[in-house]
């Protein structure tokens, strides 16, 4: 079971404090790593009122400084917005500063917004995302290369080793893709997204990467009285179930994922994705997930207070952590 902590630092009117936000989110890395969780994710967006972290790499360096095991994955950099030069350049320093622990999830985007304000065409993502790939492959061995007319040489050299790519997106076609042009599939919240990779995965020749892991909730909460946390929580949740129904109207004309046609309070809290639990209830729900499994926790979604994310994170620290592996 892979023990996950995430971040999205984004700093609501009504929320934290920024600042406060994210000297408590470093705080909180060097007690997940001394605890042993083996993940911390970080997304990445741009022209979010909210503020929603948009230097995954920069905040995993950072983290890298506050810890000493626990893998840092961007979940997803969005590498079609960047130089690649200068994104090969800095993944490898932050590969460095985190000795070996950097997984770089990267994604292709989906907000016209982000691209406009990048001067990039969105129509051009997934090529971008297949140069991207090819680019940083050949820029990380730390030899000179030539690069659609340039001589590239890209230094230092990621060390110990490069960090792997891991593709994310939202198709099958996208599946397929990581399949070949990267390092491995970012597991999708749509299980039916991980069949089209393992059989393309097969179908290339590449290892079995097995069966498709288990998820708990997008966002887990533990608390004693989960209906009075509630009260305090659902803001945030809502907030953050409101932007992406808004983004998703701006890139699709619709809103999807979950619940984002119907945010009413009871679908929230009946919601397999958002999910606040006793110590009790998140240990059945460990055991029902199983080995292959991931857990996540995401302690200051959306601004919550960092004193009421460091009193849930205690909770769990001494009434499920002990049980949980």
């Amino acid at each position: 079971m892979e023990l996950c902590i995430t971040y999205d630092m984004r700093s609501p009117a009504f929320g934290a404090d920024r600042n406060l936000l994210y000297a408590t989110a470093l705080d909180q890395i060097a007690w997940a790593d001394e605890l042993g969780f083996d993940t911390v994710g970080l997304g990445e967006h741009h022209c979010a009122e909210d503020g929603y972290n948009p230097s995954p790499l920069v905040l995993a360096s950072a983290m890298a400084a506050r810890s000493k095991n626990i893998r840092l994955r961007t979940s997803v950099l969005l590498a079609t917005l960047y130089d690649p030069v200068k994104l090969a350049e800095d993944a490898a320093v932050t590969q460095i500063v985190a000795n070996g622990r950097l997984l770089l999830g990267i994604g292709a985007g989906y907000r016209p917004a982000e691209f406009e304000t990048f001067g990039k065409n969105l129509e051009d993502r997934w090529r971008l995302m297949g140069e991207v790939c090819e680019f940083l492959k050949m820029a990380w061995t730390g030899e000179p290369f030539e690069w659609q007319g340039r001589n590239c040489l890209v230094t230092p050299a990621p060390a110990p080793f490069a960090p792997p790519i891991l593709l994310g997106g939202g198709s099958a076609a996208a599946a397929r893709r990581a399949a070949h042009i990267a390092d491995g599939w970012f597991p999708p919240l749509d299980p039916n997204l991980w069949t089209p990779y393992r059989e393309e995965c097969l179908l290339v020749g590449k290892p079995d990467p097995g069966e498709y892991p288990n998820h708990g909730p997008i966002f887990l909460w533990i608390a004693k009285d989960p209906e009075k946390m509630w009260d305090r929580l659902l803001p945030h949740v809502q907030h953050q179930l409101r932007s992406y129904s808004e983004w998703t109207i701006e890139a699709f004309g619709k809103p999807s994922g979950p619940y984002a046609k119907q945010m009413t309070e009871a679908t929230i809290k009946n919601s397999p994705a958002y999910q606040i639990l006793t110590p009790e209830q998140t240990l059945e729900m460990a055991a029902g997930l199983g080995d292959n499994s991931a857990i996540y926790l995401n302690p200051l979604l959306s601004g919550i207070d960092p004193k009421l994310s460091w009193d849930m994170l205690k909770l769990y620290e001494q009434e499920v952590h002990p049980h949980i592996r």
